[in-house]
């Protein structure tokens, strides 16, 4: 049995003559008698109390508390006062994600995790409160399926951590009966290059190279807004994408590109010499920015795209103001109705990426060479999004299995 049972109402002391007695303690007839102590698996003393009369309920508690950890379903009592609320809030504090991956999660868990599952304790979860939980995102139209995955995503994140914890025994995500929200997941369509061409013309000059930049090398667009001088390498014909531009509670920051994947990727000459032109018409200017968080050290770096006022381009003003305007002049969306302008979440930057990844595969570039270039954590993801964009594979295959049975001369 683990731990020991220890009698409140009575100690054993030692009489003069070195014998042993039993005698009443301070406590005597007042409150909870036995009390059940034991060191749980972080080595800290955990117990419970139970009535006068009640010892053999206190023995057999340790030991279901010994059977639990032998088979590894031991659940700490903390579990039984710390809500998912409590718990996610402390979580977030010690994630190790970057500053602005913690804020967009606060918001998710806030906004929708918490009003379903926020007082929940975590030791009284179950399958069916996470299928609540999916139910509940699926049927939120203001919602959209990637966005309800992520939050779902949130959430085991948290629950996972409540199991290295010891605060649950298993994750009840990991229940077949439980499914990740639904997503639809629509074909990329890429744009044609007479639109890239249009795009670009009716943008004003000063931003034109920006098109450039992401449709001949892939780049996002904090990536584009982040380019500076020190990351062209024109006789090796390289450009290395070391760093963005992302807004942190409404600041401006240095940090280094998605997922802190650093990446070289090919300099065309027709891109190098859009670049080399737009550096003699704008000349790149010094901006200094925090790196990582509001508060963190000054980098200084030369900027080849900047606003009107040599600053940092602020993506909210620059798709508003600049890119709307633009996509509507090359007809790719309609025109501004009352001053404003349709969604047009197909047709971001975006965009961009789409095209030098279509003109890559359908040149016969490999999958993994595509996913370097594009800076994805992994070849896999690359080829979910644009399998469909491969149609010189498709044919070589038919060509290759024509040439395999096709009925040979003999003679």
């Amino acid at each position: 049995m683990a731990g020991h049972i220890q009698d409140r109402w009575f100690k054993t002391e030692t009489t003069a003559d070195g014998k042993t007695t039993r005698v009443r303690t301070d406590r005597h007839g007042l409150g909870l008698r036995y009390r059940a102590r034991y060191i749980g698996p972080d080595g800290t003393e955990k117990s419970k109390s139970f009535p006068d009369r009640q010892k053999r309920l206190a023995e057999n508690w340790l030991a279901n508390v010994a059977s639990d950890m032998t088979r590894g379903q031991y659940i700490d009592p903390r579990a039984a006062r710390v809500t998912f609320k409590g718990y996610a809030t402390k979580w977030l504090k010690a994630h190790s994600a970057d500053l602005s991956s913690q804020i967009v999660t606060e918001q998710r868990l806030r906004l929708h995790a918490f009003p379903v599952l926020g007082s929940r304790p975590l030791d009284s979860f179950r399958p069916e409160h996470l299928r609540e939980l999916v139910s509940t995102l699926e049927a939120n139209p203001g919602v959209s399926g990637t966005y309800a995955r992520n939050i779902y995503g949130d959430v085991r994140a948290v629950l996972s951590a409540a199991v290295d914890d010891g605060l649950l025994p298993r994750n009840p995500c990991s229940a077949k009966s439980v499914r990740p929200p639904a997503v639809e997941r629509r074909r990329v369509t890429p744009w044609l290059p007479s639109q890239v061409q249009a795009v670009r013309k009716a943008l004003p000059p000063r931003y034109q190279t920006m098109v450039d930049a992401g449709a001949g090398c892939g780049l996002r667009q904090g990536e584009i807004v982040g380019l500076a001088e020190d990351a062209l390498d024109f006789e090796q014909g390289i450009l290395r994408v070391v760093r963005q531009v992302k807004l942190i509670q409404g600041k401006a920051v240095f940090a280094p590109p998605k997922c802190n994947r650093e990446r070289d990727v090919p300099l065309p000459s027709s891109v190098a010499v859009a670049l080399r032109a737009h550096m003699d018409a704008c000349k790149p200017v010094e901006v200094t920015l925090p790196w990582r968080k509001p508060d963190g050290p000054k980098v200084t770096v030369r900027l080849l795209f900047t606003n009107t006022a040599n600053g940092v381009v602020w993506r909210s003003n620059f798709n508003i103001q600049e890119w709307k305007p633009a996509l509507a002049l090359a007809g790719l969306i309609p025109g501004a109705r009352d001053g404003k302008y349709d969604s047009a979440r197909e047709h971001g930057m975006h965009a961009l990426r789409h095209f030098y990844a279509s003109v890559l595969l359908d040149a016969g570039e490999s999958i993994k060479a595509v996913s370097q270039y594009l800076g994805h954590t992994d070849p896999a993801l690359t080829l979910r999004v644009y399998a469909h964009l491969m149609p010189a594979s498709q044919e070589r295959t038919r060509k290759a299995v024509d040439s395999a049975l096709r009925p040979r001369d003999d003679n």
